[in-house]
């Protein structure tokens, strides 16, 4: 429960940088705080905010914030047997379903991976969407440029990536190339979904 906690605070403060972008890119509070109590997914969200702060379509906005969520279907199947939810309890799972609970679900003892599920993904959701509130409300009162706050989208898409670098660098790197290609060439929004291609050799080869 103390590690759980202690990493929910951390990630859960980070919202704030997603308010602060959602701000930026021209979301209301409302709009800003509805997306993090409906998506619930760092990255997905980030990734609404940037193509829609750039000019680019619902369609693709939604499309490239499910591309990047979707892994957390896989840990739904990861998690189903170590962490059993009730019919009413899987929605609440579902949403919750994140990097974090599921890091510490499966590092946690056994027979105490639904306490480190539900604790990690309860606090971060928490603590997610009041940080929102703060980052969205405090942006929205203040003109964006003047604090480089529109650069925010990009700078946190570089804090996701940067840790996944080592493991995963072939593959970003791919995407990158095939993105810069898209730019000049696609509308906003679906480069992002081009560079999603960069991930099919691996699989591929698996």
């Amino acid at each position: 429960m103390r590690r759980s906690l202690s990493l929910g605070v951390a990630v859960g403060l980070y919202g704030a940088s997603f308010g602060a972008a959602a701000a930026a890119a021209g979301f209301s509070v409302v709009q800003a705080c509805a997306t993090s109590l409906l998506v619930f997914t760092g990255a997905s969200q980030f990734a609404l905010a940037s193509v829609l702060g750039a000019g680019g379509s619902v369609g693709a906005g939604v499309a490239s914030s499910v591309l990047l969520g979707g892994r957390n279907g896989l840990y739904a199947v990861i998690l189903k047997e170590s962490v059993p939810a009730a019919r009413w309890r899987r929605v609440v799972a579902a949403q919750v379903t994140i990097d974090e609970s599921t890091a510490v679900a499966t590092t946690s003892p056994r027979g105490l991976e639904p306490v480190g599920f539900w604790w990690t993904g309860l606090t971060v959701y928490a603590v997610w969407n009041l940080s929102t509130l703060v980052g969205a409300a405090s942006a929205s009162a203040i003109d964006p440029k003047a604090f480089g706050l529109d650069g925010a989208v990009g700078a946190a898409f570089l804090g996701l990536l940067w840790p996944r670098l080592r493991d995963h660098g072939r593959v970003a790197l791919l995407g990158a190339l095939l993105a810069l290609v898209a730019v000049p060439l696609t509308p906003p929004g679906v480069p992002v979904l081009v560079a999603g291609l960069a991930v099919l050799p691996s699989l591929v080869k698996r």
